[in-house]
């Protein structure tokens, strides 16, 4: 069974960085996309970015020459980069992989989360 974990949330003052990480973990052939959305307090979920296995990239307008994200197909590990932080990036961030591929079949899976707090 595959599962998707986050790491690399934390608390950084505005302006700072941080570096988030998911990894999934199962007998994988290949995932098709891998991205990243968050949920601050009081909104819905959001698409934050994502990447093709081919490398094709999307990212939200709020975060266009900030994050950059990134994956190591033979690890089935997703990265973001987070840079110039400021305090509405706050929410936690939630992984996403579609398209895995198994030795028993093709799925989607969501990771538990990471919280991100930029502080003023």
């Amino acid at each position: 069974q595959v599962r998707l974990v986050e790491s690399g949330g934390g608390l950084v003052q505005a302006g700072g960085s941080l570096r988030l990480s998911c990894a999934a973990s199962g007998r994988i052939f290949s995932i098709n996309a891998m991205g990243w959305y968050r949920q601050a307090p009081g909104k819905q979920r959001e698409l934050v970015a994502s990447i093709t296995s081919i490398g094709s990239r999307n990212y939200a307008d709020s975060v266009k020459g900030r994050f950059t994200i990134s994956r190591d197909n033979a690890k089935n590990t997703v990265y973001l980069q987070m840079n110039s932080l400021k305090p509405e990036d706050t929410a936690v961030y939630y992984c996403n992989a579609v398209g895995i591929l198994t030795t028993t079949y093709e799925s989607d899976a969501w990771g538990q989360g990471t919280q991100v707090t930029v502080s003023s």
